[in-house]
């Protein structure tokens, strides 16, 4: 099995592969990460690379719901079945199925919280994913689903970061310049809401901004623990990983019915029940 994932620069897509690499292992088949960079390019040439070495499956988290549809299309027309974990791909027929988390839902659980941890009221900047990933726009509908229907919070800024910490802390760094007085962060991603925890840092404001993320990765999971951050949806990765590496393994023996979107549920972690989580999911 090819396990191409969008990048290993963030520990939660590392997780999410060496999960699916260690399932792999445990049904008896032999796997090999590639790490796409969140490039699409690269992800191509990983697609080439598994055609032609004779790969039998692809376990694939894609870069760009759009960009990684011809990819998928090229794999299963050469015979090779794409099992789609966390990202989806903007096409209801190329993939063989596509295991996701409910990000729309889960961020609009997260909203409810955000409007009752601020009382209704308050200046929050929202930090986007990468544009081109639907969970990206998922979550954001999903949150303003709920915050647009309160006049009293108002969004001084949208902008990207592209799911990365360091590019979040500079975001938010330059956002704080034109609006230093805002009440609360709401991120796509967790590796943003701890970028956006250290610009905070640097300009004395933690502690009076709320963040509030989403993933369930391992420092956020601490943060929250630690009252620095106030809330994430945990996602399951692990429950993806395996899912995909198990239908994998169901296609090898025969079997082609296989849902062309499985939901995976996104839970929320805040204060009174971080206990009951660690890393990417439940204790």
């Amino acid at each position: 099995m090819a396990i191409v994932v969008s990048t290993l620069n963030n520990p939660w897509f590392v997780f999410l592969a060496e999960r699916a690499a260690a399932k792999a292992k445990e049904l008896g088949y032999e796997s090999k990460i590639f790490d796409s960079q969140n490039n699409t390019s690269l992800e191509t040439d990983h697609f080439e690379n598994a055609i032609s070495s004779g790969y039998d499956a692809v376990l694939f988290n894609p870069t760009d719901a759009d960009g990684s549809v011809v990819n998928v299309k090229n794999a299963t027309a050469a015979g090779i079945p794409v099992f789609c974990m966390d990202r989806e791909i903007n096409s209801s027929g190329a993939a063989t199925s596509q295991i996701l988390s409910d990000s729309y839902s889960g961020c609009v659980t997260i909203a409810k919280y955000f409007v009752e941890t601020l009382n209704k009221k308050g200046k929050y900047v929202e930090l986007l994913g990468l544009v081109g990933d639907n969970n990206t726009w998922n979550r954001s509908k999903g949150f303003h689903s709920v915050v647009d229907h309160y006049p009293g919070l108002k969004m001084v800024a949208q902008q990207s970061a592209d799911f990365d910490r360091n590019k979040a802390m500079e975001v938010l760094e330059s956002i704080l310049q034109a609006n230093p007085d805002i009440d609360a962060v709401f991120c796509g991603n967790d590796a943003m809401a701890m970028g956006a925890y250290q610009a905070l840092v640097a300009s004395g404001k933690a502690g009076k901004v709320k963040v509030f993320g989403f993933d369930g990765a391992e420092d956020v999971v601490k943060s929250i623990q630690d009252g620095k951050i106030i809330a994430t949806g945990m996602q399951f990765p692990e429950v993806m990983a395996q899912t995909a590496a198990m239908m994998a393994d169901q296609y090898f023996k025969g079997k082609r019915d296989f849902p062309k979107k499985m939901p995976v549920a996104v839970e929320m972690v805040k204060k009174d029940n971080v206990e009951n989580y660690a890393a990417y999911g439940k204790k």
